[in-house]
């Protein structure tokens, strides 16, 4: 049986929490590929926290 979890913040919320937690990560190393590693990740993430934002904007809408 699959336990289902009932979320109380948006998906967008939570990947721009991870986001920040990457990023406050990566903050903590020095230069190298882990920390480049982490800000690679934090990137992606942001991007997919902007998705919504930018499937939902205006100029994507098509008119019927």
């Amino acid at each position: 049986m699959r336990r289902r979890v009932k979320q109380t913040r948006s998906l967008e919320e939570r990947m721009a929490e991870q986001a920040a937690k990457l990023k406050a990560m990566a903050d903590q190393l020095p230069a190298g590929t882990e920390r480049e590693a982490l800000l690679k990740r934090a990137r992606i993430v942001e991007t997919g926290a902007h998705l919504g934002d930018w499937l939902n904007s205006p100029g994507l809408r098509q008119s019927d």
